[in-house]
């Protein structure tokens, strides 16, 4: 346990510290009114840390500010450092105006506080209270500083000027299907008669024919109590395990990609009011939406997008990311679809009908490798669609993990018998707020924050997380589209 604790702690640091080591000027700057100065979040790590880690479990006093510099003067954690890296207290917005450590104080007071942290952590016996049983508290601090790696990844895709950051490029779709044009056709334009079957492009293909699979209707186990393994870490919004209901229906087997996307577009789905809620039409003409966020053409007119300081050509067959709920609920009323809801997305991801229980993951309890799912940073871009057919589902649902964080459409809701742990503001003054369950992780989520019971939530608005869309429908027994029967052991594919 300690050396799991250790080693999730060292591997977020490491992350930390790719993301921060860049020039103190770009370090400092706001580069969104939507995102903190890097600075802030860098700080805000070290401060988590030290409540939780150096306070809290080990029952130390709090790790002075210029603690590390030789200089004990300055502010106070407890009455300065605790208040300035409340997130709840001080908007993003509003960060840069406040009296935040530099680069160097920020930089010295983080490994100060691990340091710190590292000493309560070689002492702890893991068989006290429910915050050190298991080594929960180890573990929520290193998902705390991943999420926030997250966040600082998606800073970074919002900063202008050259590319900081590099990685080998993801692995690409296992079915090659062509560019994208600069306007593809319609797809009632386009008979797939008309050319041989190999050279027809997704976006030639009906959406009836985009592969699905059924999940037949019955009960499972939705949540988690924190079993012993990758469970013990879930967070209190992840709790308990309960059983729900959900009727027979139908998700596709990959998230939608890049081609399809643009098909939306040419196909007059940023003009169609029809295909847009009230809130979401109002939204899209307020900001003047006309593609994914980082979308642009070139000279030539074919699609092209921003990536970490880079623009390069739109690779069609990754998942769309930059959307927002609105667009993705747009995209399924196009396509004569819905989004999932969270319990379908569970299910799809988790339930093993055949042994009559939930996985940890969708391939199974096996923790996450570079075979199974594209997590941690890896790669600086959703992988090709199927990509990762280790990681699919026993039924043939590919990427649920990983990639892109899949909107639904269910409201962030507290589960029956929650209980807020250890404190309030992680969950319980989120739920019922303005928001939309995102479930699965993205690219640049890590492992330790991503599991088939793991919660996201965000405002249908935002664009700048690495969300993306997975289609769902409705599977009523007279369907009557030749889809086989699904049987309750093996699912089956449309």
């Amino acid at each position: 346990m300690r050396a799991a604790c250790r080693g999730a702690l060292e591997r977020a640091r490491r992350r930390t510290r790719g993301l921060t080591d860049i020039p103190d000027d770009q370090l400092t700057a706001q580069h969104s009114a939507l995102m903190s100065p890097l600075v802030w979040d860098l700080a805000h790590i070290g401060n988590q840390e030290d409540r939780w880690l150096v306070r809290a479990a080990g029952g130390c006093a709090a790790t002075p500010a210029r603690a590390g510099l030789g200089d004990p003067s300055g502010l106070d954690a407890v009455s300065g450092l605790d208040d300035l890296y409340d997130a709840l207290q001080h908007p993003r917005s509003t960060r840069p105006s406040l009296p935040i450590l530099g680069p160097t104080e920020a930089r010295a007071y983080a490994e100060s506080v691990r340091e710190r942290a590292f000493d309560v952590l070689d002492h702890c016996g893991f068989d006290g209270d429910a915050l050190t049983a298991d080594g929960f508290v180890f573990g929520m601090v290193a998902q705390h500083e991943q999420q926030h790696d997250e966040t600082m990844l998606a800073t970074h895709q919002l900063r202008t000027g050259l590319a900081l950051l590099h990685a080998p490029a993801a692995p690409r779709a296992r079915r090659a299907t062509g560019p994208v044009s600069a306007d593809p056709a319609p797809e009632s334009a386009v008979p797939e008669s008309a050319v041989p079957e190999s050279a027809v492009p997704e976006s030639a293909v009906p959406e009836s024919a985009v592969p699905e699979i059924v999940v037949p209707g019955g009960a499972f186990t939705m949540g988690t109590d924190g079993t012993a393994g990758t469970e013990s870490w879930a967070l209190d919004n992840e709790r308990p395990a309960h059983r729900v209901e959900v009727a027979a229906f139908a998700i596709e087997a990959l998230p939608v990609t890049n081609r399809r996307y643009a098909h939306f577009i040419a196909d007059g789905g940023y003009r169609r009011r029809e295909l847009w809620s009230e809130r979401g039409w109002r939204h899209r003409v307020e900001e003047g939406l006309e593609a994914p966020q980082f979308w642009s053409r070139d000279g030539d007119g074919r699609w092209q997008r921003r990536r970490f300081g880079a623009t390069v050509a739109l690779e069609p067959d990754e998942p769309v990311v930059h959307v927002s709920y609105f667009e993705a609920e747009a995209f399924a009323a196009w396509a004569d679809k819905r989004l999932p809801t969270e319990a379908e997305w569970e299910k799809a991801a988790r339930h093993d009908a055949a042994a009559g229980r939930s996985r940890t993951y969708p391939w199974g309890d096996a923790e996450p490798t570079e075979y199974h799912a594209n997590l941690g940073q890896r790669h600086l871009s959703p992988a090709g669609a199927g990509a990762y057919p280790a990681g699919a589902t026993v039924t043939g649902i590919h990427q649920l993990i990983g990639d892109v964080w899949e909107w639904t459409s269910s409201g962030f809701e507290a589960y029956p018998g929650f209980r807020a742990f250890p404190y309030r503001e992680y969950s319980e003054v989120f739920f019922g707020g303005d928001y939309r369950v995102l479930r699965g992780g993205s690219f640049g989520t890590d492992a330790v924050a991503c599991r088939g019971t793991f919660r996201n939530w965000d405002h249908p608005v935002r664009r700048q997380i690495f969300a993306g869309i997975r289609l769902a429908r409705d599977y009523p027994a007279n369907d009557g589209v030749g889809i086989a029967a699904a049987s309750e052991r093996d699912g089956a594919r449309a």
